[in-house]
């Protein structure tokens, strides 16, 4: 876990200086080469002055995505959280058991006058793989889905 949370701080201060270098979608690399990911296309440019916007980011366990994204230039704040789920304000023991239905998420609020939306989702695909199911990391656990109601 403090490797992969090393190569996320790294991968977010690349991010924001020039192009985005990553070991691998969840930090670690068949043979660890550094791969360089385009910017995105689709990104808009920076606002001319302060202008605080918010996202939300779910990607497994948060620990590891709210500690890399506390140390990118222009964010605001991290928050820790829930998303989703059947439970108002679940302990961490009831979402990890995984019949709340919560997905752990991280609400980033940052000044898109410095970073933009695009280059948060950059440093966090750099960090977080979306196709291992039930599992991010060290984490793995039961879907986040919500349980059915039958």
């Amino acid at each position: 876990m403090i490797g992969n949370l090393a190569r996320g701080i790294a991968v977010a201060a690349a991010a924001i200086g020039g192009a985005l270098f990553v070991s691998g979608a969840s930090g670690l690399a068949r043979n660890d080469t550094p791969s360089v990911l385009p910017r995105a296309a689709s990104d808009v440019a920076l606002f001319p002055e302060r202008n605080e916007q918010t996202a939300v980011f779910a990607g497994g366990c948060f620990w590891g995505i709210d500690a890399v994204f506390k140390h990118v230039k222009g964010v605001i704040s991290v928050t820790s959280g829930y998303a989703g789920g059947v439970r108002q304000a679940p302990s961490y023991e009831e979402v990890s058991s995984g019949e709340t239905g919560h997905a752990e998420s991280v609400k980033v609020v940052y000044d898109a006058s410095q970073i933009s939306y695009g280059q948060l989702l950059e440093i966090f695909f750099s960090v977080h793989d979306p196709t291992q199911l039930n599992r991010q990391g060290l984490t793995s656990g039961p879907s986040t889905a919500p349980p059915s109601s039958t």
